[in-house]
């Protein structure tokens, strides 16, 4: 990477625009799409790109009227796509992609660590979160990519959230703010960049910004004191980049309620005057449809979102229209200024040097370690777990999981001890971590944990997001212990408990609604 200095004076003014831009690319494309798209990369010299599943995944395809085709080559196949759009580049391009619980959100076969609920539910211990940032930060590295787009630091104070529940440390700002940090320092000890998100915050709304505009109500004073808490003190804190989400805040922009991403009273009077940050901004996805619905004219959207303030328009859909159109109306001051702070990053990302990505038994270490101090004994004590036991119980699997480990261990000893039918061991899998359709679980699923827990004496052991308690009368079961995942280590641990030889030291960090019925 030539150094800025030097690089201002070498690249024409189309050219740092250009840089200003980062189309998706997408790991499952045909060789005519990957033809396409290094078309515009020698044309339009965009400045990097930023990597997901398959047009087909829940990033583009919103409706979910495509099928995603799993492929177990996608590692080898990204960093070869890297290898070859790098080749196509003038200049070096910035790769990105959102790797919050590791390279397994986008990327079959790759290590996958605990979702940030999870993390969030572990008291202290900041050195784990750490560690998780940096073996994610490893695998990135080994993988081509240099820009995590993580952590999010919305605080989700709203059970109903279709789009950021799982993916925030929970509802309380200390404990979204400690683990961010911590999560952000274990990237950059590995030369990897980090982005908060979503700013002004997404975490109190119903609205997937994927479908539509989510509008949050509160005021300014409201907004500062909670949801804007973390943005602020990770700021002063130190961070690479904020992105900014697409969210419509009246009290933030004099009543407009523009989108956050397109209001330049939020990025260029909030965010960089009120909260002093100078580093860079991306947009959220300019795909979306709470936004891109809005501006049928091709690069229009793109200038709003740069005249707004983004250094970064990410997932740009209409590249050269943009670029066209920001150069009929921005003065080259303002595209010199951007183009600064994203060369520097640039120079920041390839500056670091490159590491080995962790294995698969690292992985497994760490993943025994986050279980042990997030599990979570939600209701009940211990000693009615012990009774329960000795009583006697008969066991049952709801939901669906690659392995069932916790219950496959539990119904041997239920076998070999007395099959007392009025006690039921439950281990529940929801299918889906996301809330769409009640988690993916049947009705009768549903309908049946509902009779046992009015009828018989339940113990429920939930192996996936705990707001799936959301949906049933948990109250009426004699005790609830949280897992978080379905990871094997996970049901190890869970399992352990269950025998009494391990202890819940996590604390849940969300709340859960009692069902009405």
């Amino acid at each position: 990477m030539n150094p800025y200095n030097s690089a201002t004076n070498k690249l024409s003014l189309r050219e740092k625009l250009g840089q200003l831009f980062m189309p998706a690319a997408f790991i499952n494309d045909t060789e005519e799409e990957i033809l396409e798209l290094e078309n515009l990369i020698e044309q339009q010299h965009v400045g990097g790109l930023c990597f997901f599943h398959s047009r087909a995944s829940a990033a583009t395809n919103f409706e979910g009227k495509k099928k995603i085709v799993y492929n177990v080559q996608s590692l080898t196949t990204l960093k070869n796509l890297i290898r070859r759009y790098q080749k196509a580049a003038k200049y070096p391009l910035l790769i990105s992609i959102d790797a919050e619980w590791g390279l397994a959100m986008r990327i079959e076969n790759t290590p996958q660590y605990p979702y940030a609920i999870t993390l969030g539910a572990i008291r202290d211990k900041d050195d784990l979160i750490f560690q998780v940032g940096q073996q994610i930060a490893r695998d990135c590295r080994e993988a081509g990519i240099h820009w995590n787009l993580a952590p999010v630091v919305d605080i989700n104070n709203n059970p109903n959230n279709p789009v950021i529940g799982y993916r925030s440390f929970g509802e309380d700002k200390l404990n979204v703010t400690k683990k961010a940090i911590a999560f952000i320092k274990g990237m950059e000890s590995e030369g990897i960049l980090s982005c908060i998100k979503h700013f002004p915050g997404h975490g109190d709304t119903a609205t997937d910004s994927h479908l539509g505009l989510p509008i949050i109500k509160k005021s300014k004073e409201v907004l500062m004191e909670n949801e804007l808490y973390p943005f602020r003190e990770i700021i002063k804190n130190g961070v690479d980049s904020v992105m900014v989400g697409h969210l419509s805040v009246p009290s933030l922009d004099n009543g407009e309620g523009a989108p956050a991403t397109i209001s330049k009273t939020i990025i260029k009077g909030l965010l960089r005057q009120e909260l002093n940050f100078n580093g860079v901004v991306i947009s959220d996805a300019l795909n979306m449809h709470s936004v891109s619905k809005m501006f049928p004219t091709k690069g229009e959207l793109e200038w709003r979102a740069f005249d707004a303030g983004n250094d970064i328009l990410c997932f740009a859909e209409n590249t050269a229209e943009g670029i066209e159109t920001i150069l009929g109306n921005a003065n080259s001051l303002d595209i010199e200024e951007r183009f600064k702070r994203v060369w520097k990053l640039k120079e920041q990302a390839f500056a670091s040097h490159s590491l080995t990505s962790t294995d698969l038994g690292e992985t497994s270490i760490l993943n025994k370690q986050l279980a042990k101090e997030s599990l979570t004994l939600f209701t009940g004590s211990n000693d009615i777990i012990k009774e329960f036991k000795q009583e006697g119980f008969t066991c049952l699997s709801l939901g669906e999981s690659p392995n069932r480990i916790f219950i496959e261990r539990t119904s041997k000893i239920a076998v070999e001890g007395s099959q007392n039918k009025d006690n039921i061991l439950i281990a529940l899998y929801p299918p889906k971590v996301k809330p769409h359709n009640d988690f993916d679980l049947k009705s009768e699923e549903l309908q049946q944990l509902e009779t046992l827990l009015n009828t018989k004496k339940v113990i429920l052991y939930v192996f996936g997001n705990p707001y799936v308690l959301n949906l049933i009368n948990y109250k009426a079961a004699k005790a609830i212990v949280l897992g978080y995942q379905n990871f094997s280590e996970f049901q190890d641990i869970a399992f352990a408990h269950f025998m009494g030889k391990q202890k819940a030291k996590g604390c849940l960090a969300v709340s859960i609604n009692l069902k009405k019925n």
